[in-house]
């Protein structure tokens, strides 16, 4: 066990009893005793990860998948202390059963809150309403941050460096602050634990017949949407959107699901396809791995409009306008090929008649255009004209890069 956390460990103990393990104070002694003795300051990675290998002498761990790993650095039946490495990780937007506070050890990342309002429960384990965010920060190496269990504490990371560790210190579990709801923009909050069987099975075997081309499978998806229950139905075409989507079928099936469920309906549409663009965003990662980079598809994802971009592009990088970084990432993530021009998913309009070795100057010129609001277009768009320009800004407009635009 090492020494620093098994100190660290005793010491919210004793604080906690003191308090008598009252749950409502666990998170102050947390962050306090996080605080004092930053484990970004006193804690040799390289050499704690070395003991772990080796020493035997280690806390029970657990058979959690969160993390990439956890490690469980200290232990008690009330409370323990882990080790969350993260080498390519994103949260989903979740609350916590469990409270107490997490310390950036190493790395940094995009922290974003959020609440849940006008929520109305459809079943126990799904549930309907307008999830918000209520600011969004950047943490770096050392911050220290509480956490309180249920709807009070509802947020995101997005990991910026590889690797990211955190260290949390977190009860074993609040009682009543279940289920630990993961919530999916701007409408929907599932219990990530539920377990359909029955559903599961389905949607693989709607895999099998995707896979082989069944000619059925669009009607046959279709027909099970227009019997299912809300929270069946509802799993069953966020599975299928995609295929059904490649088959021409995707309005088809919403429109019954709408009509089947009529005002308890609505927001799903939104909801799915912001899924759709989240995770575009998190495959886009996976193969990108300079930081600035991952910084911006962070941003991309998680940031709900402009001035909060920039203001956390000044933040990170201060000496820069922001607006210049912004391009410059755009224009190091351009990519010009035989088949036109493309910003990460933003497509030059096929449509234009531009040739293709004129088309990322031209794309640049428009993106840098629409993100200062410009009234007048400069002259370097004329060769877009009004009717080009309109349509360079819906391709940007439909893809990750639409908070800069809209």
């Amino acid at each position: 066990m090492n020494d620093f956390f098994k100190d660290m460990g005793q010491t919210v103990l004793k604080r906690w009893k003191q308090e008598n393990f009252s749950l409502e104070k666990f998170p102050g002694i947390a962050q306090a005793v996080l605080d004092e003795r930053p484990p970004a300051q006193h804690v040799d990675l390289p050499a704690l990860m070395r003991e772990f290998l080796l020493d035997d002498e280690q806390p029970l761990q657990t058979q959690s998948g969160f993390g990439q790993p956890e490690l469980v650095a200290y232990e008690h039946p009330r409370f323990y202390i882990q080790l969350l490495f993260w080498m390519d990780g994103t949260t989903d937007i979740h609350q916590h059963e469990f409270s107490g506070a997490f310390h950036v050890m190493h790395g940094s990342s995009i922290h974003a809150h959020y609440e849940f309002e006008k929520r109305h429960a459809i079943t126990p384990n799904l549930q309907m309403g307008q999830v918000r965010m209520k600011n969004i920060e950047l943490l770096e190496t050392g911050r220290t941050v509480s956490i309180i269990s249920g709807r009070q504490c509802i947020h995101s990371l997005f990991h910026l460096d590889t690797p990211s560790v955190t260290v949390v210190v977190r009860t074993q579990n609040d009682p009543g602050t279940g289920p630990q709801f993961n919530y999916l923009p701007p409408h929907v909050a599932l219990d990530p634990m539920f377990s359909d069987v029955l559903t599961m099975r389905r949607k693989q075997l709607l895999d099998v017949l995707e896979q082989t081309e069944d000619p059925e499978y669009a009607d046959l998806v279709i027909e099970m949407i227009s019997d299912l229950d809300f929270e069946r139905g509802f799993y069953i075409l966020q599975h299928c959107m995609g295929a059904l989507a490649n088959l021409g079928e995707w309005g088809t099936a919403l429109s019954v699901f709408e009509t089947k469920h009529g005002e308890l309906a609505q927001g799903v549409a939104a909801t799915l396809e912001e899924c759709v663009h989240r995770d575009a965003i998190k495959g886009m990662r996976s193969s990108i791995g300079e930081p600035e980079h991952r910084f911006f598809l962070a941003l991309l994802m998680n940031v709900t409009n402009r001035a909060d971009l920039l203001a956390l592009v000044a933040q990170r990088f201060p000496n820069v306008t922001p607006t210049d970084t912004v391009l410059r990432w755009a224009d190091e993530l351009m990519d010009t090929s035989d088949d036109g021009c493309a910003i990460l998913d933003a497509l030059f309009p096929e449509s234009l008649d531009i040739a293709i070795e004129d088309q990322g100057e031209l794309f640049l010129a428009a993106l840098k255009h629409l993100m200062l609001g410009q009234k007048k277009a400069p002259a370097s768009l004329k060769p877009l004209a009004a009717a080009g320009l309109k349509q360079v800004k819906a391709a940007l407009a439909a893809s990750s890069l639409r908070v800069l635009v809209d």
